[in-house]
């Protein structure tokens, strides 16, 4: 499927999760809430795994960044918990992004791998820890966080697990990006 396909079908598919959640809440819309949820989570589950099948990691992070641009458009405004998680989220793949554009270049990403400490701590397979990979920890750690709490719909347990997969693809689909801008 195509890019735009792929960030088409995310947003229809948080549109449905969460018109699902909140048919859950009204008396007598529970099971049209359930269909709702239940098919939104399928399509975002295929499109999670049609972007990682691509192994390009802008295509997996446009995804996953149209996710959670979705998800913050339809949080509730007085969940600052979730508001400042997904902003901060929304932001390092922001940072990504730039990262990415500059990988392309190597004459640019020379320098990068100049101003990055050469310690392990700061590198990953030898090349910097820059933003991408930042931005991939962070959220790794953000859907390992969710996936603990307790009460997690199987379903949706199943497409954090994807998305968790997904930000591996892509950080090995990067890493090879950076051989390629370091002639390595």
């Amino acid at each position: 499927m195509d890019l735009t396909g792929l960030v088409h079908n995310i947003c229809e598919a948080t549109l449905a999760i969460d018109a699902g959640r909140k048919g859950f809440a009204v008396r007598g819309k529970a099971d049209i809430g359930r269909l709702s949820y239940e098919r939104g989570i399928s399509l975002a589950f295929s499109v999670f795994r049609d972007a990682q099948s691509t192994v390009d990691p802008k295509t997996i992070i446009l995804v996953e960044y149209t996710f959670l641009s979705q998800e913050f458009q339809f949080c509730d405004k007085t969940d600052t918990d979730s508001l400042g998680s997904l902003t901060q989220a929304i932001q390092s793949f922001d940072d990504a992004f730039l990262a990415l554009k500059i990988v392309e270049d190597s004459s640019l990403y020379y320098a990068v791998d100049q101003t990055h400490p050469h310690s392990k701590k700061f590198r990953i397979s030898g090349f910097p820890k820059d933003s991408f990979h930042i931005a991939c920890a962070a959220h790794k750690t953000r859907i390992q966080n969710i996936l603990r709490s307790p009460g997690i719909d199987p379903i949706e347990k199943a497409l954090l697990k994807q998305r968790f997969t997904n930000l591996y693809t892509a950080q090995n689909g990067y890493i090879d990006k950076q051989k390629k801008a370091m002639n390595k």
